[in-house]
């Protein structure tokens, strides 16, 4: 496979032994082979990993200084025939001072020396004791290890083409503004941190919060890499923290206290970190930095990797893990709170819903009797209409009958069948053809419905409709593609799905309970063709523009990070690796991609709405594209896959 924008990177954790320079090279090589063979692009390796941490007042000893460079030259040597980077720590003499470095080289080249800025003083380290800092270098370059004019800084970048990389050195980062904030913003995608950095109670978990925090300012790949097994236990203790971040998220991390070496690797998707930069507009406005960078040139292995070593969500609107309730709660509130807003400021009273039995209605409905509650109005002021027509089942209508009167709401049922009739009498359409005429006709006969009531008593038309449906354009313009306010407009079908779930679960009593569940269970329809022969639906959306979670995979990576077809395939083929074979996933993102382009100016004439993730389609805001917008570029590549 090719790389599609992915930076193999790892952080090594090696075992050393303290002052021991050519063993701890040779564990050095030995990781870095392995980083080779597995396809890494860079390696990190600890803070004075040569040496070791903990080497102290050794550090004043010239033999171990020397023996450093020797270790190093070694390393040169064994590892000039490999493509990886390598970054490792160790002591560099420049002018008459002893700098705490890391250094960057390939092919047996040294590229860069960066030293260290930030040097603690306190508890039990005392690296002032035995370093200067960066801030007191005066050279620009020095000659190191038998190569000569070798870039030596804080303001080095390395650029590698398609992306760059810098470093900075443990206490760096935990500075009010740690180098890599200045790298960021003077282009570097991925931040690597030689670290050495002792465990406390408690400790990881502030560190982990902090890695976070700093890729996220950065909008970076961040690549930590500290001391492990082997370090003097005299006062302290290191656990081997091998952390990558990317952009606010961990995706790897190493065995805490392991005895064994590690190294921890991980697929970096710089694409979707400069996507990020590029629609931030504000972050390139903190650069008000006056540092000038030097950028030094070098390569990266190029070679296909077999497997992607980055998370990619299936379902990457639903949330996952321990944040599941909090997030839910969230999402609800979100919705809730939008509608009551509306309310308050136009001074109505009355929400009407048109409730079909299935998921979007009930997720509206849902709201608006919340919404109620949260207004301290009875819930009478909720009216649900339900509207049987020429599709609708025993099912779905019987859970709309059932969920509207048990949640305690204004119940309504009006029939659109002999209204539907007059009209195609009216346009002398014959109702045995079943076509677009047909469906829309039921879609906007229903809406005439609930837009007509709403006047009759002062209510306000809560729309239902989903982000999915906005984006295939799954809606009957001036039908259910209109409202006054629809509260699902930013949640998409699988999360809607989900929420409803939710809230059956955890917020509902049985008799309410039994009925969303069932809803669940029901096959997305509009419900706008006869049943069959069982009374059971015949028209199931699904089955005619896609399964929703492919689409709803589609629509992420396309908005969110503006993915093209071609990378957007295939995460979807990793993500659904054995549930949808390539020439499914490629036939839907084909219709998806043509159905988002022809379907915008049902988006250009939405609603207002809550906005409730990153991802919208709101014209007033989030997604403003012309409806004339031609898909020839995006159908050709996905042809071309």
């Amino acid at each position: 496979m090719k790389r599609f924008g992915f930076v193999r990177v790892a952080a090594a954790v090696p075992s050393v032994k303290v002052a021991d320079c050519m063993t701890n090279a040779a564990s050095i090589v030995g990781l870095a082979k392995k980083a080779e063979n597995e396809g890494v692009q860079i390696v990190c390796f600890p803070e004075l990993s040569v040496t070791a941490y903990t080497c102290a007042d050794l550090f004043a000893s010239q033999l171990l200084i020397s023996k450093a460079e020797e270790a190093l030259r070694f390393i040169l040597r064994e590892t000039e025939n490999l493509n990886v980077n390598i970054i490792a720590g160790l002591p560099v003499v420049a002018g008459n001072s002893l700098y705490n470095c890391a250094v960057i080289m390939q092919h047996g080249v040294i590229n860069a020396i960066v030293p260290k800025t930030h040097l603690p003083s306190y508890n039990e380290f005392y690296e002032t004791r035995w370093f200067a800092s960066a801030i007191d270098a005066t050279r620009q370059s020095i000659d190191y290890a038998g190569q000569r004019n070798i870039p030596f800084g804080t303001d080095i970048i390395i650029s590698c083409g398609e992306f760059c990389f810098s470093t900075e050195i443990c206490e760096d980062l935990w500075t009010p503004i740690p180098p890599s904030s200045s790298q960021a913003l003077a282009g570097s995608d991925i931040i690597f941190n030689l670290s050495a950095s002792n465990e406390l109670v408690g400790k990881h978990d502030y560190l982990l919060s902090v890695i976070r925090q700093q890729s996220a300012r950065c909008i970076a790949g961040y690549v930590y890499a500290s001391s492990g097994f082997g370090e003097s236990s005299t006062d302290v203790l290191f656990a081997g923290n091998g952390i990558v971040a990317e952009n606010g998220n961990i995706i790897a991390q190493s065995e805490r206290f392991s005895l064994d070496e590690q190294l921890v690797i991980a697929d970096i998707d710089v694409e979707r970190i400069k996507s990020e930069r590029q629609k931030n507009t504000c972050f390139m406005r903190n650069n008000t930095s006056e540092q000038k960078f030097r950028f030094v040139q070098t390569a990266v292995s190029e070679q296909d990797i077999n497997t992607l070593l980055h998370p990619v969500e299936k379902h990457p609107f639903i949330p996952v893990g321990d944040s599941l309730d909090s997030r839910c709660e969230e999402i609800f509130n979100i919705q809730v709170n939008a509608l009551a807003t509306r309310l308050h400021h136009t001074g109505i009273k009355n929400m009407v819903v048109g409730v079909s039995g299935g998921l979007d209605s009930t997720l509206a409905l849902l709201v608006c009797a919340k919404t109620a509650d949260k207004l301290k109005l009875d819930r009478s002021a909720v009216v649900g209409i339900t509207m049987p027509g020429f599709g609708t089942t025993g099912r779905t209508y019987n859970n709309a009958v059932s969920l509207i009167k048990n949640l305690g709401a204004t119940f309504r049922e009006i029939s659109i069948k002999d209204a539907c009739l007059q009209h195609f009498k009216d346009i002398s359409h014959d109702p045995a053809v079943t076509d677009t005429t047909y469906e829309n006709s039921q879609a906007r006969e229903r809406t005439q419905i609930l837009m007509d009531v709403s006047n009759q008593m002062n209510g306000l038309v809560i729309g239902t409709g989903d982000l999915s449906e906005l984006a295939l354009g799954w809606a009957t313009y001036n039908g259910d593609q209109m409202s006054m306010y629809g509260v699902n407009a930013s949640i998409p079908k699988t999360l809607v799905r989900h929420l409803v779930k939710w809230i059956a679960e955890t917020k509902m009593e049985q008799a309410v309970r039994d009925t969303l569940l069932d809803i669940v269970d029901t096959p997305v329809s509009p419900e706008l063709l006869p049943a069959d022969s069982q009374g059971n639906i015949a028209q199931k959306t699904e089955d005619l523009v896609g399964p929703y979670e492919l689409h709803d995979f589609f629509l992420y990576y396309m908005l969110r990070f503006g993915f093209g077809p071609k990378k957007i395939f295939y995460l979807a083929s990793i993500a659904f690796a054995g549930q949808y074979k390539s020439d499914v996933i490629k036939k839907w993102l084909r219709t998806f991609v043509r159905r988002f382009f022809n379907q915008q100016f049902k988006r250009s004439a939405m609603p207002d709405g809550p906005k409730v993730g990153s991802v919208n389609l709101s014209p007033r805001g989030d997604w403003r594209m012309p409806s004339d917008a031609s898909s020839a570029i995006w159908l050709q590549e996905i042809d071309n896959l």
